[in-house]
């Protein structure tokens, strides 16, 4: 498992949370997301840097780019 953190600049409420948290539950091969609006982070376990690039992937979809 390789575990990673992105920034997430526009995170600003639970709302957020919850749904990138729903939203990266469907991807095969993430765990552990963890969604947070005081850090604006999230962190999560993904079995295989495809999977990572993925989770960017739909991040930015659905509204969420990571930032820097």
């Amino acid at each position: 498992m390789i575990h990673k953190t992105y920034q997430i600049p526009n995170i600003s409420c639970g709302h957020c949370t919850a749904t990138i948290e729903r939203e990266l539950e469907t991807l095969p091969g993430v765990q552990n997301i963890v969604a947070d609006t005081v850090t604006k982070s999230v962190s999560l376990d993904a079995d295989s840097e495809d999977t990572l690039r993925k989770t960017e992937s739909l991040l930015v979809e659905i509204g969420y780019p990571p930032g820097n």
